[in-house]
């Protein structure tokens, strides 16, 4: 099979297009014929050597792509050769062959381009774990996106609306916003121009957001804590700053906030299979509908793994960015 390997940690160049013996499905796995991988930030950050996949995992970057189910493992009984699915993965994905749980598969319509499937599960599963699993929003409420350009932007923005909630969001241009306002965001903030936490609190009223998704970390953290509502939920799901921040606990105390740190790849798979499970049941059927799609920005061949990567790192991405073998 192709795929693209670290052979030791870097830049975009430590990215190996290569050809390795092929992988085959273990009990309760599928070997999927890969249609496109997704590119995450997380990737980067393993390319970079800090973030290594999980123990037993595949050493190849890739945690989740679509394609085609090629065989099956024994005990698995739910899903067919020649499937179309999609699926999250430990690692892996950065490969024309890819392994993957039958617990963590979702079916592709027809209705929705094979390819475009990949930019699907990680955000979702992160999206719907963080921001409705954990922090419990509800319809009529408000959620804060950083970021609300990128994959799991693109994705929170969708559901937020679908579920009859408010969205506000921050990016770092007229263009992004202008995306982020076409998926339904009502408050928009360009944070290189104003600060967000002055701009929401004039937004609301006075009031705060309920809930807020931040990739962003500690150099938001006070500024994120000032812009919730009392009983306000923050859930992190990175930490691009590279800062650590200061807690003002009384400050959290007195508002009564909630605090949510999270990563979605070192969860056990037991908790994945449930997480993807929740998804398939409550908001797989928006996704059968078109109600909620992936905002691809662009596709890029599997060779061209450092192109992809290098428009990771620059930030100027809408949406998803794929590899296709």
């Amino acid at each position: 099979m192709h795929a693209i390997t670290v052979p030791s940690p870097g830049g975009v160049d430590a990215l190996v297009y290569t050809r390795l013996p092929d992988v085959s499905p273990g009990h309760g796995e599928v070997l999927i014929d890969v249609a496109a991988a997704g590119v995450n930030r997380a990737d980067v950050s393993q390319r970079e050597g800090h973030y290594p996949p999980p123990p037993g995992a595949s050493p190849l970057p890739g945690m989740e792509v679509s394609g085609i189910i090629r065989s099956l493992g024994t005990g698995v009984n739910d899903w067919a050769v020649g499937d179309r699915v999609c699926a999250l993965l430990p690692g892996g994905g950065y490969a024309s062959l890819a392994v993957a749980a039958a617990g963590q598969l979702l079916p592709v319509p027809d209705s929705l381009d094979l390819v475009d499937a990949a930019g699907l599960p990680e955000a979702i599963a992160t999206v719907w774990s963080n921001v409705f699993l954990t922090a419990g929003l509800r319809s009529g409420e408000t959620l804060l996106v950083h970021g609300g350009s990128s994959g799991i932007g693109t994705i929170a923005i969708q559901l937020a609306r679908a579920f009859g909630s408010l969205v506000a969001v921050t990016a770092g241009s007229s263009a992004k916003l202008a995306a982020c306002e076409r998926l339904g965001a009502e408050i928009l903030i360009d944070y290189r121009q104003s600060d967000f936490a002055h701009e929401l609190i004039t937004a609301t009223e006075g009031r705060g957001v309920d809930v807020i998704l931040d990739s962003i970390g500690g150099a938001y953290l006070d500024r994120n804590l000032r812009s919730l509502a009392p009983h306000g939920r923050l859930v992190n799901v990175g930490n691009l700053s590279g800062e650590t921040g200061t807690l003002d606990f009384a400050l959290v105390m007195r508002r009564w906030l909630s605090i949510h740190g999270s990563t979605l790849r070192a969860r056990t798979a037991a908790e994945k299979d449930e997480i993807v499970a929740s998804v398939r049941k409550n908001v797989w059927p928006l996704v059968l509908s078109g109600q909620v799609h992936p905002v691809i920005d662009s596709r890029f061949a599997l060779a061209d793994a450092a192109l992809a990567h290098h428009r990771m790192e620059s930030s100027e991405h809408i949406g998803k960015l794929l590899l296709v073998p």
